[in-house]
């Protein structure tokens, strides 16, 4: 089972979780805390080092969930961690995100949906609860316009990934534009920096051209 450990200072709540998770047979609840500066010591004392996932509240006594997040996440980057809130306001939803959470739920969701969730978030996924999930896209579509891969590069770019494309090398590319392969690799340098790719197969498949 997952060793799992939760952060609520609730305890109706942190009581209600325990006895979820007790009877999943999914997930092995090492430890609870009602605060972040109790789970910070647990963390700092080796106590946690095989915790898989972390389920934390925001609104904590003292530091607060994010705050959490933000420390445990570079210390143990390989730990996957889950807010589970009543807020679902954009501010506190990002600034979770942008501190390391992998998921966001609500505290009204269904006790089955949690523990799916969590099973979500232990194979690698970022669950979140319906309302978080349209207000993450709301806000990504009203900030990040959407910009065709191939506009951010020159005809000439385009021109040589077109190429590279259909399996031709990069001295072939080279004949074909009458250019130097220096000046081939320059390009695909350039266009690997523009499209914040590493590789052929990647710059590939973002601009569809494969």
């Amino acid at each position: 089972m997952t060793p799992i450990v939760i952060i609520e200072d609730d305890e109706k709540i942190r009581n209600y979780l325990s006895a979820l998770l007790a009877g999943s047979g999914e997930f092995n609840l090492r430890a609870s805390f009602v605060s972040a500066e109790e789970a910070i010591n647990y963390f700092e004392c080796g106590l946690g080092d095989d915790i898989e996932l972390v389920l934390t509240d925001i609104q904590l006594p003292g530091k607060s969930g994010i705050e959490l997040i933000a420390w445990l996440k570079p210390y143990r980057p390989d730990v996957q961690l889950m807010v589970l809130s009543v807020y679902d306001d954009a501010d506190r939803v990002f600034k979770a995100l942008q501190a390391g959470a992998t998921g966001y739920v609500l505290k009204n969701m269904p006790a089955t949906k949690l523990i799916e969730s969590l099973i979500e978030l232990r194979k690698g996924g970022s669950p979140m609860s319906s309302q978080i999930a349209r207000k993450v896209v709301m806000a990504f579509q009203q900030q990040t316009p959407y910009v065709d891969a191939k506009d951010v590069l020159s005809s000439r770019e385009n021109e040589v990934l077109l190429w590279l494309s259909k399996g031709f090398s990069y001295q072939e590319i080279a004949d074909k534009l009458f250019i130097s392969i220096d000046t081939v690799r320059t390009h695909i340098r350039n266009t690997y920096e523009k499209l914040h790719v590493r590789n052929k197969k990647e710059a590939l498949r973002k601009t569809g051209y494969r």
